[in-house]
């Protein structure tokens, strides 16, 4: 049988423009320019450092004429928290004299970790070093640890209880002693704004085999900001030996008002 030339053609022709269309969307294909790689992810910027918040306070009290007297105070302070950590570490020093006779002459430190379980719940451990030449303690070392509780933890506001086992070794007088006690402590802070705040403090160190011995710590402080950097504080401290060296008094309150470094 003899093929139409017509049918034939035709059917040439519509594979032809088969081929054509394939080539050419293929070219086109080729030509087209390759989607851009996305761009790589930002890397997460690194949690800078913790800082040490650090501050020294310097009060200098002068008086000439019917009374002359002198009275300086430096106290420094150092506090780092990071993680679970906390590090507070502090300094005290005050020498006064009144027309040429010594008032005053003390130094003391300490040093307290805490290491927090949970939000509230932390383990602590603490030293503190004493010397008080008017109240004739030579030096008096209190160490030991403890566990303590955040009652109230805002960024205003903390409130913090904590107690523990301590020994204490000292010289008051002519006697030297050792003995243990219980530490029973607080915290508390309040910041009205970034500029002003107010703190206070207590410790009881009663000896444990002998409850009439006993010495009571206690400080209210109130600071107001000049500038980011300085700040004038007034500081009250107090502090209760029930057992005071002979001769001595059992209370020893202190006043003072001092200019603030803040770094």
């Amino acid at each position: 049988m003899k093929s139409h030339p017509y049918k034939f053609g035709t059917t040439l022709a519509a594979c032809l423009a088969a081929a054509s269309g394939v080539i050419g969307t293929q070219a086109q294909e080729a030509a087209a320019p390759a989607a851009p790689a996305p761009a790589p992810a930002a890397a997460p910027t690194p949690t800078p450092p913790p800082k040490w918040d650090l501050s020294v306070a310097l009060g200098l009290t002068l008086t000439e004429g019917n009374s002359d007297s002198i009275l300086f105070t430096l106290i420094g302070r150092a506090d780092k928290k990071w993680d679970n950590h906390e590090l507070h570490l502090g300094a005290d020093v005050a020498y006064g004299e009144a027309d040429d006779l010594k008032n005053n002459e003390t130094a003391k430190a300490f040093g307290q970790y805490n290491y927090l379980f949970t939000e509230r719940w932390y383990g602590y451990a603490r030293a503190d070093a004493l010397h008080d030449a008017i109240a004739d303690v030579e030096y008096r070392f209190t160490i030991g640890p403890g566990v303590g509780y955040y009652i109230i933890k805002r960024t205003q506001t903390t409130l913090s209880v904590e107690g523990g086992p301590a020994f204490v070794y000292e010289k008051v007088g002519h006697d030297t002693t050792g003995y243990f006690t219980a530490r029973i402590a607080e915290r508390f802070e309040h910041k009205f704004s970034e500029t002003a705040r107010v703190w206070q403090t207590l410790e009881f160190l009663p000896q444990v085999d002998d409850l009439d011995n006993f010495i009571v710590n206690a400080e209210i402080g109130a600071e107001a900001a000049l500038n980011a950097s300085w700040a004038i504080s007034v500081i009250l401290q107090d502090t209760y030996d029930n057992v005071p060296a002979e001769g001595r008094e059992e209370n020893d309150l202190k006043l003072i008002s001092a200019l603030k470094w803040k770094h």
